[in-house]
């Protein structure tokens, strides 16, 4: 069992890197063309534009774990983790965008606000592999933002666009 010390430090690292992908998301996006967004450059691989939605619905599952009841613009085009579908013209970069800046400062009070009973608890999202709690699962999906930004980073320099700049 974690002190809570050792609590408030898990939960500082997650909302620190959480902050960090926060900064880093509208930078990422930005001046990436709508018809950019969705090339594939000719392979099976997630778009920008799906990529997008992604993290968007990602902060959205999170926060409605924290009993924040909201879905996305287009929660139907993501629910149930639905991966990218062939043939449908995703929304813009700027329609996800409006979504993430409520999302991403209310989610932030939530989770600053997490206690350790909490945090301790089951896996709300029932991850298959080993026993998780929702301090693990909230540690995956911060990670896999990560993966994500870095994911639409690589598109940008593919893509032809300058490399993503960090938050001064």
């Amino acid at each position: 069992m974690q002190t809570n010390t050792q609590v408030k430090r898990s939960i500082d690292t997650l909302v620190y890197l959480y902050d960090l992908h926060t900064s880093l998301f509208p930078n990422v996006i930005e001046d990436i063309s709508d018809k950019d967004a969705q090339n594939r450059l000719n392979t099976k691989a997630n778009h920008i534009a799906w990529l997008t939605g992604s993290l968007v619905q990602g902060r959205f599952e999170i926060a409605n774990v924290l009993g924040i009841d909201r879905k996305q613009t287009s929660d139907k085009l993501f629910k149930d983790y639905k991966g990218i579908q062939d043939g449908i013209t995703y929304p813009s970069l700027a329609e996800f965008k409006k979504d993430w800046d409520p999302i991403s400062r209310e989610l932030r009070d939530a989770l600053s606000n997490l206690e350790s009973e909490q945090l301790n608890g089951p896996d709300p999202f029932g991850m298959p592999g080993k026993d998780l709690t929702l301090f693990d699962v909230l540690a995956f999906i911060i990670d896999r933002e990560s993966y994500c930004i870095g994911q639409i980073g690589l598109y940008r320099r593919l893509l032809g666009y300058e490399a993503m700049k960090y938050p001064e």
